[in-house]
Parts: C-alpha cells; structure tokens; sequence
C-alpha cells in the first residue's frame, strides 16, 4: 500500500463544481438560503447529521446544518468526520494514510495526533483505498472549509461495527468545544417518492427519540448514526430536525429517489434557551 501525504478530491466535477470559484460562490449561496429560511437558530451544535449527495440534490440540505456553526469559526478546529464505506468494504473503521485531504478550496490536514492514537485501536486499519474514491467525507469539506477555514480533520470510514463500538470510538475522539462531531449519511435509496417520504419520516422518528436502531435500509450511514445516537443519548444532548426532503423535492424526478436530512445535537440547556417559542 502506498502512502500519499494528500489524499486529492475523487468527485470534483462531479457531486461538486471543480472550479474553486464556481464551488466557493456555489457554498456560499446555499448558506445563505439557508440562513434565510431559519426559523429558530440552534445554537453551538456539538454533533451534525448531514447528507453526502451531490449539491444539486441535496446542498441545500447540509447547508442547513452548516450554517448553524458559521458563528463559531473561532471556537472549532477540530472535526470528527464518520461515514460510511461506499467503495470498498471496511471491517471496523478504516483511517487514510494521507495526512491531508484537498478540494479545490484548499488542503485539510489531519489531526496526526488523533490519526496515531486511533490505530491503537484493533478495528481501525489505515488504508488509503477505500478513502481514494470515496466521496461521503469528501462533499463534507468545502461547506467546512467555507464556514470554518482552518481546522484539523479526523476522516473515519465506517464498516459495519457495533453501535457501542461506534460510540467508543467517538468517546476518544469528543473533545470539548473546540471539536465538531459530523455524521455523514443519507437516508433511503432508490425507492417511489410517498414511500420514500413514509420511511424517512420513520427514520427520524428513531433519530429524534435516540433510538439506535437504524437499518442501513433506512440509512447509508446507518452504523457511524447509531454509535452517533448512543452517545448522544449518554451525554443529554437534544436533535433538532433542521430538514427533511428527498431527491423528488430537489431535482424532480419522483419514480425513484434517495431522502436527505440535517440534524443538530445540543445540550438540553442550550436548545431551550435559544428557542422563539
């Protein structure tokens, strides 16, 4: 296996523009919209659940996570980054052995303290091959980059481990409020838009109620949300639904769609104190 120090963009051109500009104006008018259409601001997420589609179909959505931690650029510089390995299959979690990601806004590193404390670890194998196409984590970076510049990255593929090994893996890695924990999932795939629309709205349920037990029918990222749900649960941190939709709403075609959601978790305290109502 060769080690590359950058791990470059796989799907540029493709889920996003490849031109730094068009991307950077393209990231910067969905976070906008998105502000435009809160309604109740969620304050200092500690955890996000976003999509990973291309931004045609579901940019809209994510940016509605992203948003809500554009105020807190200097407070994060850390983001746990977990998704699931679409690619090639991963037993436990699989780390890069790139030190950096890039995408045409610019180059990520790694947090290499956390990329060494991790391969402690018997599950975790670093292997550069199923990061090299994948595209879950990558979408993730430009809103990222845009909304915090500078920051360290821990990018995780996700196989398909317990929801407590999940868990205890995020345990290492939590850290306090300098670090943002990101869940990159879609919700389900391929089928009729009510149907589609029912199962979602299932799904959330579950997400909503903390309840780990989320079928990768439901989710692509059905294993890194359950661990996400556990700990969430254990630390009292409340969801909040920022938006719900699927491929139908955002790009037309109906016979057969993937669904999308946002969810921010914060502490109880805090969601209650920053509610209109």
């Amino acid at each position: 296996m060769a080690t590359a120090s950058i791990r470059p963009p796989a799907v540029a051109g493709l889920f996003y523009p490849a031109d730094a500009r068009l991307l950077h104006d393209q990231v910067v008018d969905l976070l906008a919209r998105a502000r435009l259409d809160d309604i109740d601001p969620v304050p200092a997420p500690k955890l996000l659940i976003v999509p990973h589609a291309g931004y045609i179909y579901s940019g809209q959505t994510a940016a509605r996570a992203y948003s809500h931690i554009a105020g807190l650029r200097e407070r994060i510089n850390r983001v746990v980054l977990l998704g699931p390995a679409h690619r090639l299959p991963v037993h436990g979690f699989a780390l890069p052995a790139s030190l950096s990601f890039a995408t045409p806004l610019g180059v990520v590193p790694l947090s290499q303290k956390d990329w060494k404390v991790l391969q402690q670890r018997d599950d975790v194998v670093v292997d550069d091959r199923p990061h090299a196409a994948e595209h879950c984590l990558e979408v993730q970076l430009p809103f990222l980059q845009t909304v915090l510049g500078h920051f360290e990255l821990v990018p995780v593929l996700v196989g398909a481990p317990s929801p407590e090994a999940v868990e205890d893996l995020l345990d290492m890695l939590w850290g306090g409020d300098e670090t943002l924990v990101v869940i990159s999932s879609d919700l389900s795939h391929f089928h009729r838009y009510d149907q589609a629309r029912t199962m979602d709205r299932r799904t959330i349920d579950d997400v909503m109620h903390l309840r780990s037990r989320i079928t990768t029918d439901q989710a692509c990222g059905a294993y890194p949300v359950n661990g996400a749900l556990r700990a969430a649960a254990r630390r009292g941190l409340e969801p909040v639904l920022l938006d719900l939709c699927n491929s139908g709403d955002t790009a037309g075609d109906r016979s057969s769609v993937v669904g999308y959601a946002s969810v921010a978790f914060c502490g109880r305290n805090e969601v209650h104190a920053g509610s209109r109502h």
